[in-house]
């Protein structure tokens, strides 16, 4: 557990607010929940893969009153301050690997967001062929990541995450972002892609197969 856990804990009932308002600094979770509805408005089988504690889950059950949806992370801290329906989200502690092994083929729309640049270099193929395994015919695949480009923005956020997390995080520039989704996908797979507010860094993909 990272020492940004350990801190919004000291807020007690105020941590989900806390939680909140610090993520909107850097990105507007909504905007991009309201893409995805735009992106995969048929979806009924939603995987968000790196679900940490549940705010984008709460989102989709919002966005996709008729899908199920499914938070998977490697946390044990995983959905801790979801607080939407009761039952419309199955979280799960395992990695994207052992999921793509139990369930192949079966989701239609799978999220990353703000997962990879945490993940180590040497494993990201293997974590991104999964995902690839677990998506039906069809489907969709949205990856959201922080664009590395050195502005004063992307350097707060960069300490920030490597503060409050511990994690060593490595961002993708765009160009490397394409590379590694066209070595899982092919390039002709990526057929959108947008800029979420508040900051350009902040860029949303979307792949079908």
């Amino acid at each position: 557990m990272g020492i940004g856990a350990f801190v919004r804990g000291c807020f007690g009932n105020h941590e989900r607010w806390i939680s909140d308002v610090y993520r909107s600094i850097f990105i507007d979770i909504d905007q991009f929940v309201a893409r995805l509805a735009v992106w995969a408005p048929e979806a009924k089988s939603i995987l968000e893969v790196g679900c940490g504690e549940g705010a984008m889950a709460e989102r989709l059950v919002a966005a996709f009153p008729a899908a199920e949806v499914t938070g998977i992370d490697i946390t044990s801290r995983l959905g801790r301050l979801y607080a939407g329906p009761e039952g419309r989200v199955r979280f799960i502690q395992m990695t994207v690997q052992e999921l793509s092994k139990r369930e192949p083929g079966g989701y239609d729309l799978i999220v990353l967001a703000d997962v990879l640049h945490h993940v180590p270099l040497d494993i990201r193929d293997e974590l991104m062929a999964a995902i690839r395994t677990l998506m039906a015919p069809g489907a969709k695949f949205a990856m959201k990541e922080w664009e590395r480009n050195y502005s004063p923005i992307y350097w707060l956020c960069y300490l920030s995450d490597r503060w409050l997390t511990g994690d060593r995080v490595r961002y993708l520039t765009r160009a490397e972002g394409h590379r590694q989704i066209d070595a899982a996908f092919g390039p002709a797979s990526r057929i959108d892609e947008v800029r979420i507010a508040p900051w350009r860094e902040n860029i949303a993909t979307l792949v079908t197969v």
